[in-house]
């Protein structure tokens, strides 16, 4: 499953970021997105927009063709 496989409200533990590109998952590291961080799905934009994730108190854009290599599972 991943990222963009969730709904609003959703939450989900990360699992996997390695198909990411590097720069990005150092950026997401940054900012206290890693594996095993539980994530909480706030808003999905329409029209192929990023997904809004709160992770540690903070709201993150995480553009979805990034999101959609990301793998959860559900929390």
């Amino acid at each position: 499953m991943t990222l963009t496989d969730l709904h609003a409200g959703g939450k989900a533990r990360i699992i996997n970021t390695g198909q990411i590109n590097e720069l990005v998952q150092r950026r997401l590291l940054d900012l206290g997105i890693m594996e095993g961080s539980v994530v909480s799905i706030k808003r999905i934009l329409p029209l192929g927009g990023p997904v809004a994730v709160e992770a540690k108190g903070q709201l993150i854009g995480i553009r979805r063709r990034e999101a959609k290599m990301i793998q959860v599972e559900m929390a």
